[in-house]
């Protein structure tokens, strides 16, 4: 039986892996589609660190960078950041500290809650989002260039992952 997913059939077929288990085509695809998605993170991580280090900025990470690229102009708690799904909680507050140490985020207490920290860019750090914002902007320039996405594939593959994200979302809070 093949199932159609866009203009592309994906084939359930019955096949073993090494370890002698049967799974379909389309359980190999899923997989090889995970693949990617990690060596995509990793990548861009390695992107935004071979910026830094042809612009000499060495005191911050590309985690960190993406961070402070992430809070953008707003004032944000570390809760926030978490339940916007961009980091978790030991990773964000370490990340946090090292930040506000180096000079790119200021913070203070919430006058609400004294519990909560409100932080934002400080002009350092605004500066360097800048330099993402820019390597952002030129990498869109040369995949339009050079035509790597066709019309409307960058709208349909920003939808993909969204639902993705929503399905693994979903997997977290619901067990069915």
């Amino acid at each position: 039986m093949a199932q159609q997913a866009g203009s592309t059939a994906l084939q359930v077929v019955e096949e073993d892996d090494e370890d002698g288990v049967a799974v379909s085509g389309a359980l190999n695809q899923y997989i090889e589609t995970l693949t990617y998605i990690e060596r995509l993170h990793r990548l861009i991580l390695d992107v935004i660190k071979d910026e830094f280090e042809r612009l000499n900025v060495i005191d911050v990470n590309s985690v960190q960078a993406l961070l402070l690229y992430n809070i953008g102009d707003n004032e944000v708690t570390a809760g926030e950041l978490k339940s916007r799904g961009y980091y978790q909680g030991s990773n964000v507050s370490y990340n946090l500290k090292k930040l506000v140490e180096a000079g790119y985020i200021s913070h203070e207490r919430c006058s609400v809650d004294r519990r909560a920290v409100r932080i934002s860019l400080t002009e350092k750090g605004r500066d360097l989002r800048v330099i993402v914002s820019e390597l952002w902007a030129r990498h869109i320039d040369r995949v339009l260039e050079d035509d790597m996405l066709g019309g409307g594939d960058l709208p349909r593959l920003g939808d993909f992952l969204k639902r993705l994200e929503r399905f693994w979302s979903d997997q977290i809070r619901y067990i069915y």
